[in-house]
Order: structure tokens, then sequence, then C-alpha cells
């Protein structure tokens, strides 16, 4: 049986009748018990990524799949890994349930059709290289559970992040991930607490697996695509202070070598 913590009764009653900055009080107290319960599962985390990275570095992929918030999250942390550092957009892939149009508006029982989310993988012509990764608060959600029965079927490393142990998601996975958050402060609001330590945990996935993969020098995002002023901006901060040259220098040096990485790597060659 699940112990469905994330639906239990809230630490917290009457919010109605609270002031705002006793919601608010309310709401950062329980945010603050998040980055423990992350921190309580970092040897999990370390071995799924230690595996993670073995197919990446020769080549694999890493796939989030998730319904809700849960696979918005997937989304943005994927979506951000080619401007932060510079990789392709499908060497980090996030599907939701219901497709893209479900980021801005949920689509009614996308969720719940275990076969839809192997077949939206198909797509992406998914191998034994990849790696996929189910994220699901509640750890019941059938959408994420297919795919990932699927894929191990099909020898693709698996991974999980939820927040209820003992969940089908759990004990689906190679590589289960499970912050156990406990109760959210509006009951069964799982993009509160929940959310929080799925963000965290992708974060600590996509940003180790780069530094990893070689995306980043120093502490610098060297790979960085320069989108923006801002970025540009920065990018020229960084060949600055890396090669103690001065600014219009630095800046000169990224027109030239339109990247950090190259306009560093080639100085005086």
């Amino acid at each position: 049986m699940i112990d469905k913590q994330t639906e239990s009764t809230s630490n917290y009653d009457n919010l109605e009748e609270m002031s705002t900055l006793e919601l608010l009080k309310g709401i950062n107290s329980e945010d603050q018990t998040v980055a423990l319960a992350v921190e309580s599962i970092i040897p999990q985390i370390n071995s799924f990524i230690d595996n993670c990275y073995e197919r990446m570095s020769k080549g694999g992929r890493l796939f989030y799949i998730g319904a809700g918030t849960s696979g918005r999250l997937g989304i943005v942390d994927a979506s951000e890994c080619p401007p932060t550092f510079g990789v392709d957009h499908g060497v980090v892939v996030g599907l939701m349930a219901g497709g893209d149009s479900a980021m801005r508006k949920a689509v009614e029982f996308a969720e719940d059709d275990t076969n839809q989310g192997w077949t939206d993988l198909q797509k992406f012509e998914i191998t034994k290289n990849d790696t996929l990764i189910g994220i699901a608060a509640s750890g019941t959600t059938p959408y994420v559970i297919g795919a990932m029965e699927s894929a191990n079927e099909n020898g693709v490393l698996t991974g999980s992040i939820s927040c209820n142990p003992g969940s089908p998601v759990e004990l689906t996975a190679q590589y289960p991930m499970t912050p156990v958050v406990g109760s959210e402060f509006v009951t069964g609001s799982t993009r509160m607490k929940s959310g929080t330590a799925q963000k965290l945990i992708l974060n600590m996935i996509s940003t180790t697996l780069m530094i990893k993969l070689g995306h980043v020098k120093g502490n610098r995002m060297v790979d960085m695509q320069l989108s923006n002023n801002k970025l540009v901006d920065r990018g020229i901060k960084m060949i600055q202070e890396a090669l103690a040259v001065s600014y219009d220098e630095a800046a000169e040096l990224l027109k030239k070598h339109e990247s950090v990485r190259k306009a560093t790597d080639n100085y005086n060659k």
C-alpha cells in the first residue's frame, strides 16, 4: 500500500483566517524542510547520475517525462540546457502528458493513458543508449508508469523523481529518487513542496551531468549560447577575468571567436 504523504493533511488549518504575514511565514517554514529532504537522498541521486553519465558520455540522451507540474518542470529544465551549456536541443528532452499545449493549459485525462508516454518517446527513436526519468509527485501517474515500464523492457536506463515512498513510479525505476517532503501547506497542492523538491533534483542532475560532460570550465558556463545582450556582456566579462585583459579586448575576442571557450582556448595562438 502506498504511503501517500503528498496527500496527507496540512500542518496548518483555517488558512483563510490567517493574515498575509502568517501565510507567508507558514509557507516559508514548510519550504525550509525541502532541501533537507533532498539532502537525505543525495546517495541515490549520485548513483543515478553516475550511471546516466556513462551513457551520455557515449552519446546517449536524457529524457524527462511527466504530467502537470512535474511534466512542466522537466520541460523547463531540458529547455535551459542548450542556452546554458551549449548542447544541442536533442541532448536533454522534456515530454509531458498532453503535449506542448499542456504547458499552458491542462489537457483533461491526458495523464491517465498508460500507453501514450512510450508512444511519445518513439517520436525521438529512444534506444538502450538513452536514459529516462519519470517525474511524478504522487508516483502513480499512468502516463509516466507506462513509459517507464516500456523503457525497462527495451533496455533504457530509468530513474524517477517522486515524493511518496513505495509508489509504483519508485518501484518501476531502476534508480528511484524519492525526497519525502510530507504534507503540503495547502493539502494536496503538490506544486508547492513536492514541486520544489523536484526542481532542486532536476537542477542537480542536469548541472552535474553538464559539468561532467565538459561544458563548464572552472566555474563558468564557457559553452553558453550568446543569445542576448546580457549574455554577451557576461561572456565578455568571463574572458576578461580568465585572460586578465581589458573589457574592450575581451569583446573583440568574443566577436572574433563567437564563443567564450574558443576565445579563451585560442588566446595568443
